[in-house]
């Protein structure tokens, strides 16, 4: 502390006492050597916005708890886009590999709601089926 005061009035010395003693001072005692640190130190002047009125402690408070909010808002709107990409990639991904099953001619089951039966889709749905999930690759894989 004593070293950054110093230094706040002037040029900042390194004394070296005749024991071998090293002391900072802003003059050094007689008969001691002295050497330059190269810290200076000039009267600040006030910054060319100084002009304006310091903002009081609630105003810096309102300020800060805005910004958090806009964070935290910018933060939400991140997460819902990166979970939306997710979402969409996986729904091109299941439709991708959905069109190649009935392009690879694989037998396509589905469960009759009513009955709750298993039913193989016929030859001549399979074209229908392929240009529905023709469209939804092309629309979730963009």
């Amino acid at each position: 502390m004593l070293l950054l005061s110093a230094g706040a009035y002037g040029q900042l010395f390194k004394c070296i006492g005749k024991d071998g003693r090293i002391e900072y001072a802003s003059q050094c005692p007689p008969g001691a050597r002295q050497e330059a640190t190269g810290i200076k130190s000039t009267l600040s002047s006030p910054a060319p916005n100084s002009a304006a009125p310091q903002k009081s402690l609630a105003e810096q408070d309102a300020e800060f708890r805005k910004r958090m909010t806009e964070r935290q808002e910018a933060q939400a709107k991140e997460a819902k886009k990166v979970a939306e990409a997710e979402q969409r990639r996986r729904a091109c991904d299941d439709a991708r590999a959905y069109l190649k099953n009935l392009q690879a001619g694989n037998r396509i089951v589905r469960v009759d709601p009513k009955t709750g039966e298993r039913i193989y889709l016929e030859d001549a749905q399979y074209s229908t089926e392929i240009a529905v999930a023709q469209r939804s690759v092309d629309t979730n894989c963009k």
